[in-house]
């Protein structure tokens, strides 16, 4: 009888596992053909792509070239400029160290920073005069994690800025609105994040996130200066000129050599990383803040981070979105995130580059492109293409 219960234990576990949701790999492989299809069009010079499943790299491809001029095929460990990508990973520095008992969320930035005490904003704007009236509160870092801050920018006065100098700046320009009243993407106040881990930690912001994240989660790739060796490995971004022809642009803010550490690290959006650096800091965040032995983040602090914390503003590039710490979040799937489930998180860049985690399916997506000049890089058919046709090859 024991045996007989055993066999049937057996079975019934066989059954579950096939039953269970799994990518197909003939499927899979219609990916990259169908970045192809793009890079075919002109539309992008090339693409890496990266799909995990349950912890594991399904598949990992690159199409097309890195530089169209001299011919170089791209190649699945080269390196991307991800931009705003950039900012889940400053949210998750701000997160350790409310999980060390050094900050709350809900201080108010000028405990850190006195020069945005006594702040205005702006009523009244017009062409010839600009009405300001005092802010009725202070703005938080959950403000500043959210967008929701109303804090205004400034053009960098010099490319080797501190951060310490470009909040001095932010904090002289009025709010747009109250704090926590609307949404507006913001990446000064990224910036300002940075400037309060380096207040909290006593290290610069670079200098935390390395030692913190980046060499914890073995993201070996992933930096504000890429070296001279990092940069043969480079894929150079493009935007279409008026003929329709790709042509090749650089990343606004670099002046001088790409490694020059001197240059402003900027948490809103300065580095530049690989495929499989990002799906290693994905995979963490989706095994509740551990990875490889090492503890990022306590389990709950994933939770809230990867949670609507917006409320019911707008938020957002595309329909249905929402915000958390320093994620966007899928709240209601539709357009070109009806693939994926509720409660996906995840991040783009200015140069279209895609990051997203589906807890639900355990899956995540990695998108690597340099095409600047998209109406919305959130939005791109590329994306759209990528997600759907991963999504297409798993039988559920």
């Amino acid at each position: 009888m024991k045996t007989f219960l055993a066999f049937l234990s057996s079975v019934a576990l066989i059954v579950a596992a096939f039953a269970e949701p799994r990518l197909e790999p003939a499927k899979l492989a219609a990916v990259p053909k169908r970045m192809q299809e793009f890079v075919d069009k002109g539309e992008i010079a090339g693409a890496v792509t990266l799909v995990s499943y349950r912890g594991q790299v399904a598949q990992l491809a690159a199409v097309g070239k890195s530089d169209l001029a001299g011919g170089r095929d791209l190649k699945t460990d080269d390196l991307f400029w991800i931009a705003s990508m950039t900012k889940p990973m400053t949210a998750v520095c701000v997160l350790i160290l409310q999980d060390e008992g050094k900050l709350s969320i809900e201080d108010p930035v000028e405990k850190y920073l006195p020069e945005f005490k006594g702040q205005w904003v702006v009523s009244e704007f017009g062409d010839d005069r600009r009405v300001l009236v005092k802010a009725p509160r202070p703005i938080t870092l959950r403000d500043l994690l959210t967008h929701s801050s109303g804090l205004g920018d400034v053009k960098a006065p010099r490319p080797h800025s501190t951060l310490a100098e470009l909040c001095m700046a932010y904090a002289r320009e009025p709010l747009f609105f109250p704090p926590g009243s609307k949404w507006n993407y913001c990446n000064s106040g990224i910036n300002t994040l940075g400037r309060v881990v380096e207040i909290v930690s006593g290290q610069p912001f670079a200098e935390f996130l390395q030692k913190r994240v980046l060499d914890p989660l073995g993201m070996k790739d992933t930096t504000f200066w890429p070296t001279p060796a990092q940069a043969t490995r480079l894929a150079k971004s493009y935007q279409r000129n008026r003929e329709g022809k790709l042509e090749e642009i650089g990343v606004f803010f670099i002046e001088g050599p790409l490694s020059d550490v001197q240059r402003t690290p900027f948490p809103s959006g300065g580095l530049y990383s690989t495929a499989a650096d990002v799906a290693s800091f994905y995979q963490m965040m989706l095994k509740g803040g551990t990875f490889n032995g090492h503890t990022i983040l306590k389990n709950e602090t994933v939770a809230l981070m990867t949670t609507t914390q917006s409320g019911d503003l707008r938020t957002g590039f595309v329909d249905g979105m929402s915000w958390g710490l320093g994620f966007q979040v899928v709240k209601e799937p539709r357009g070109v995130t009806a693939s994926l489930s509720p409660g996906s998180f995840g991040h783009g860049g200015a140069y279209a580059t895609q990051s997203w985690a589906d807890p639900k399916r355990d899956l995540i997506f990695i998108l690597m492109i340099q095409r600047a000049g998209l109406p919305n890089g959130d939005a791109s058919e590329m994306r759209q293409a990528f997600q759907d046709s991963v999504v297409a090859s798993l039988a559920e």
